[in-house]
């Protein structure tokens, strides 16, 4: 029941239709092994629209697994806007590991709220880690409801947490039918000595490298995965002299030539309270707040220097390209713990240089290579535990955003679409995947039964994100795949004998460093505004303190960019100031003001796919002319049809409701004066810097 009463209405209209709304609700969906734990009934959840704050009444409700309102306001939606949902988390859900802070208001003050309170708000603000902002007035619920409802989610959202007592078990116990995906299009896991074999053998790097399974039990070290690769010449008993320091793996060119690229990159990330410069100007709690910032956007964007730090990673990663393919040389990643940076670049520079890692299944089978088993620690780094702050660091996010740089750059090449990388990101906090919920593949092995020999209960089989049927129905799905895709052309026998790999580098391993280095941070002293924020402390140089490449690494640089591409080849990314551009779609997708309806990429994409649907209608009837059965029709992504409807930020803004605001800010047309007084002005300077 959707109802225009404003936050100022009275009690009287509010109770005469709370009869209304509680015929109306919309029934709460438990996931197997999910407990209702507390709930509040006539809760207005406002829409992120204006300052007129009108909303759509019904119960919020916390559990074990999410935070979620059941109003009547999905109806509103035609079948179009309903088919890219998520099957786990509604429009209206909020995995508890997904809130980034809770606010409370008072008297018109909004406070952050932690802890017990002795006062309780009047309306509480949502601030979740993917950028939505949600606001509940409590102004007509019923008193203990609201204490109940308040304590109960600044508790479940807040309060430290046991690895054991994660939602992530209590779904795997009770959803012990879970499906393994086909074989046939598997992601290579990593978690046998038979997958290591395999990508040995795909990048023709059996010569000289060796899977090893010196580790099983976890026996040398707990930090590295129970098989992995180490160089031939290595025996495996003396993989154990390295015990707690990691086994070096050197990225191969020519053996006889080894330069260590990065000297010295000590990290010790931490992260204040303070969320990041970036996300500060980007959660918006009205569309007022978004106007008022409007005029100084591009001046807060910079002084985050986000965009920076993604610009350095990827030249870094360039840089160690470079070295590979133009000057044949051996490459080794130095870190304090091998599992942030190291993950980082090294991915990227596999991304650059492996076509193969361009495809879904080689893009899945990268993460769980150089992430998983790597030993990221996502459980710190993402805080799910509520553990440590400091520990908490978008590293994987930051990882991502690079790539979609990559694919917005070189849409061709990539199999996946950005789409793939935004539902990526959030699956960050599905706690029903243990994919991202872990430090290492110990810890998830030592956390899944299989040591508990006293008991009769089976280990637990836990789901991982590469599952996508979990979270999508078909047709959804067919927005994480590229249409224009160029597919890799098949070679004939003569043509793959001349092939060579010259990237076989396999895993980033942990390397204890031998002396500290004296050279300046590796993003320069000059980013302190979202380092400190961000990593924490200086991290230490990779090659020099110089802003700009070398000239080596220059003229490597424009000669491949002075060329057609190859986008089954070497592929770098621009990395000059303006071609780093913002994630729209991951960060201003809640934002109605941000898009452009009909406009941007999606428009182009939608035009291109009608006309690809309709040259796979000629070849039906074509074929149907020459075969007395029909032919199979093709799926075509029916999602992506009439842009002209379509959000700049689809799929997930799609027809939602454009604000009318002024592209000025409101204090701006109050200083310039009302329309009448405007119109008389005739060949009048407005000066707008002093607006």
């Amino acid at each position: 029941s959707t109802l225009g009463g404003q936050v100022g209405g009275s009690p009287e209209e509010i109770h005469t239709n709370e009869k209304e709304v509680t015929e109306k609700e919309v029934t709460l969906h438990l996931l197997p092994g999910e407990q209702l734990l507390c709930e509040a009934s006539t809760v207005l959840k406002y829409v992120q629209e204006d300052s007129c704050q009108h909303g759509v009444y019904g119960r919020l409700v916390c559990t074990d697994f999410k935070i979620a309102f059941l109003g009547d306001d999905e109806s509103a939606l035609d079948n179009d806007e309903t088919q890219f949902k998520n099957k786990v988390v509604g429009e209206n859900d909020i995995t508890l590991h997904c809130v980034d802070q809770i606010y409370g208001v008072f008297d018109e003050k909004k406070k952050t709220l932690f802890g017990q309170l002795k006062k309780y708000p009047e309306k509480l603000i949502i601030h979740c880690k993917d950028l939505r902002v949600f606001q509940f007035c409590l102004r007509y619920t019923k008193e203990e409801e609201v204490k109940r409802i308040v304590s109960g989610i600044i508790h479940h959202t807040q309060a430290p947490k046991l690895l054991k007592r994660l939602f992530l078990f209590s779904y795997a116990t009770a959803a012990q039918n879970n499906t393994v995906t086909d074989p046939k299009n598997h992601t290579i896991m990593f978690d046998t000595l038979k997958d290591w074999c395999w990508e040995l053998e795909r990048t023709k790097g059996n010569m000289k490298y060796k899977a090893v399974s010196v580790n099983e039990g976890y026996k040398v070290c707990e930090r590295l995965p129970a098989y992995f690769v180490v160089p031939t010449p290595l025996p495996e008993e003396n993989v154990q002299r390295f015990q707690g320091h990691g086994i070096p793996v050197s990225a191969s060119g020519n053996p006889k030539r080894c330069g260590s690229l990065t000297e010295n990159v000590t990290t010790s990330m931490s992260v204040n309270n303070d969320l990041t410069s970036l996300l500060l100007f980007l959660f918006l709690d009205n569309s007022t707040e978004f106007w008022d910032t409007d005029i100084k956007w591009f001046s807060l964007l910079e002084s985050s220097s986000w965009l920076d730090i993604i610009r350095r990673c990827l030249k870094k990663a360039i840089e160690i390209t470079e070295c590979m393919e133009a000057q044949n040389m051996n490459v080794l990643l130095l870190e304090e713990n091998a599992s942030d940076l190291c993950c980082l670049i090294s991915s990227l520079v596999q991304l650059m240089m492996d076509p193969h890692c361009r495809t879904r299944i080689g893009f899945q089978s990268l993460i769980q290579k150089e992430w998983v088993m790597g030993g990221h620690c996502f459980l710190d780094r993402c805080n799910h535990l509520r553990q440590n702050d400091k520990e908490e660091v978008p590293v994987f996010l930051l990882f991502l955003d690079c790539v979609w740089q990559l694919v917005h750059q070189h849409p061709p090449a990539f199999e996946f679409t950005e789409t793939y990388l935004t539902v990526l990101s959030d699956s960050l906090y599905i706690p029903i995947f243990s994919t991202f919920f872990f430090n290492s593949p110990h810890q998830k092995d030592t956390n899944m039964g299989r040591e508990g020999q006293d008991t009769q209960s089976k280990p637990l089989n836990l789901l991982t994100v590469w599952d996508w049927s979990v979270q999508f129905e078909p047709k959804a799905q067919t927005l994480l795949k590229n249409p224009l895709y160029v597919e890799k052309p098949k070679l004939d026998k003569g043509q793959r004998k001349g092939m060579r790999f010259k990237h076989q580098r396999q895993l980033s391993l942990p390397l204890t460093q031998s002396k500290s280095s004296p050279k300046r941070g590796f993003f320069r002293e000059e980013t302190d505004h979202l380092i400190k924020n961000l990593l924490g402390k200086r991290i230490s140089k990779l090659i020099n303190s110089s802003d700009e490449l070398q000239d080596n690494f220059r003229e490597f640089y424009d000669s491949w960019h002075s060329k057609p591409t190859d986008y089954h080849g070497l592929l770098l990314p621009h990395i000059e100031g303006p071609e780093i551009k913002v994630w729209a779609q991951r960060y201003l997708r809640w934002i109605p003001e941000a898009q452009i309806l009909g406009g941007s990429r999606v428009a182009t994409m939608s035009k291109l796919l009608e006309m690809i649907e309709e040259v796979q209608s000629l070849q039906e009837k074509i074929d149907e002319r020459h075969h007395s059965q029909q032919a199979p029709q093709a799926e075509a992504p029916c999602l992506l049809r009439n842009s002209a409807r379509l959000s700049s930020l689809f799929p997930f803004a799609l027809l939602q409701r454009h604000s009318s605001k002024p592209v000025l800010p409101t204090s701006g047309w109050k200083a310039l004066g009302d329309e009448d007084d405007l119109a008389k002005r005739e060949d009048e300077f407005v000066d707008l810097g002093d607006v």
